[in-house]
């Protein structure tokens, strides 16, 4: 693979001032796979103050050696390169950041701190300064590229004390690096002994680590190697208690497994991070929520308990607020029931109401992957086709108050009142009566209706809504029950 020629330029500029620089990390790691690197790091013996005076465009704002040099390329991915000073090993005491950092004399004592040997090769220019080659390689690590083994760089557990990351990195690693790499046995028993020790790593550094497991390709793999390391117990520990507990007699699977298996189905089919997400934590309240035992076991409500804790764990884990919002109602109403013998336009419009327009795909999506995840042959059967069309057809109806023909200015003005609560109770009251016939979406009829409902107190009109919904949420129960959803 030819190297980019701005990071020749870095590189041959480091060496006409005399100094050694080399191409290393995760870049030199692609290179040799034949896979474009997504950025360049490059290792030298000069110092920080060295290397500024080599390239003016360029700036050092924190305590570990790296400059970041600006270069002129148009291409995002080498707009900025970083240098690094050769560093040597030092005390890691919150087993996060080194105590303090020190100076490397050489590319070999730098290679060997680093995490794990396929990220410890170094590569530099060759004579004519338009191709890298292979100069230092001290453990092995193409022969681990070739096998696909992740293994820690000398001691394991000694590499894991240095930063506690490095535990979830190799199971990202494994996950990401495409099928069939597996981790080296001392590294694998080093992780699975000091598990506990992500406990003192932030939880932004956690979630970037477990993003980029989940929207793997090999997503499922990575989570069941985070159960065998025992990750997952400091991470997601809800995900643990599914773990052995059987389901009834629709289900073949345990809860976990078929938690994983929703999970691999919904990367199988390159869902985004929201409809992953929600096919892993979708059950997740099935333990808690569990009646009973054998094949007539039930899981009721575990569709809205589940939401509240999958918010906590992507809460917890610093996710942004926008993506917990839509994984909670992808979870709360994945367990929506339609048939079209039974369930009426009527029915669609206000499910369609409640999940919003602009997620009824990811919650169809989240459908299938759950029932791939069940074993089930078909993932989208005539039933689930059919839903898709009427969602089609009833999308053009009115489904929340501001598709009414009228607003709150009409109403305000027809009844002579003020602005305040009284209007919202009016716009609902006229939204429930839409929902059920959509051809009273007209401004004359909704007009003489708000004239009709003048005369019903507030009270009254948060009667009628409340046992609007309530009615609903007793046909959604009673649906379960009857389909054993």
């Amino acid at each position: 693979m030819k190297i980019p020629k701005e990071v020749q330029l870095i590189l041959k500029k480091l060496k006409n001032s005399g100094y050694e620089a080399y191409v290393v990390g995760g870049c030199v790691r692609d290179v040799l796979r034949n896979i474009e690197p997504t950025d360049w790091d490059v290792a030298t013996d000069a110092k920080p103050e060295e290397i500024q005076k080599i390239f003016s465009e360029s700036f050092y704002e924190n305590k570990f050696l790296t400059v970041t040099v600006k270069t002129k390329s148009k291409d995002p991915k080498l707009k900025e390169i970083e240098i690094t000073t050769f560093r040597s090993e030092a005390k890691y005491t919150d087993k996060r950041h080194p105590d303090e950092i020190k100076f490397a004399k050489t590319i070999e004592e730098d290679l060997s701190r680093r995490d794990f040997t396929v990220n410890a090769i170094a590569l530099q220019l060759t004579a004519d300064n338009k191709q890298l080659t292979t100069v230092v390689d001290l453990f092995g690590g193409q022969e681990d590229l070739k096998n696909k083994i992740i293994r820690a760089v000398g001691e394991p557990k000694k590499r894991f004390s240095e930063d506690a990351l490095r535990l979830l990195r190799a199971v990202r690693f494994a996950t990401t690096l495409g099928k069939n790499w597996e981790i080296e046995p001392r590294t694998l028993k080093a992780i699975k002994g000091n598990a506990a020790w992500l406990r003192v790593i932030s939880k932004e550094r956690l979630r970037d680590e477990i993003e980029k497991i989940i929207m793997a390709s090999q997503a499922y793999e990575g989570f069941l190697l985070l159960h065998q390391t025992n990750l997952s117990q400091y991470l997601i520990p809800e995900l643990e208690k599914g773990v052995g507990i059987t389901q009834n007699r629709h289900h073949i699977y345990t809860i976990f497994q078929h938690s994983l298996l929703s999970l691999k189905y919904a990367a199988r089919y390159n869902y985004n991070l929201a409809v992953r997400l929600a096919a892993l934590f979708h059950d997740i309240a099935k333990p808690q929520t569990k009646r009973g035992e054998g094949l007539d076991a039930t899981f009721y409500n575990h569709d809205v308990v589940g939401a509240k804790i999958a918010m906590g764990i992507l809460s917890r884990l610093k996710f942004p607020k926008k993506l917990i919002e839509k994984v909670g109602i992808l979870i709360r109403y994945h367990m929506f029931y339609y048939d079209p013998e039974i369930v009426s336009e009527s029915s669609v419009r206000r499910l369609l109401n409640k999940v919003g327009p602009e997620n009824i795909g990811e919650l169809i999506q989240l459908r299938i992957a759950d029932r791939k995840g069940s074993g089930v042959p078909k993932a989208k059967p005539y039933r689930l086709r059919h839903f898709e069309y009427i969602v089609s057809k009833v999308s053009r109806h009115p489904i929340s108050v501001e598709m009414l023909k009228i607003n709150g200015h009409d109403v305000m003005k027809i009844l002579n009142i003020e602005p305040g609560p009284r209007v919202g109770l009016l716009l609902n009251a006229l939204l429930s009566e839409v929902l059920d016939d959509p051809s009273k979406n007209k401004k004359d009829y909704l007009k003489e209706r708000a004239r009709e409902l003048r005369k019903i107190t507030n009270e009254e009109l948060k009667k009628m809504a409340k046992e609007v919904e309530e009615k609903k949420e007793e046909i959604e129960i009673q649906e379960r029950v009857k389909f054993h959803i």
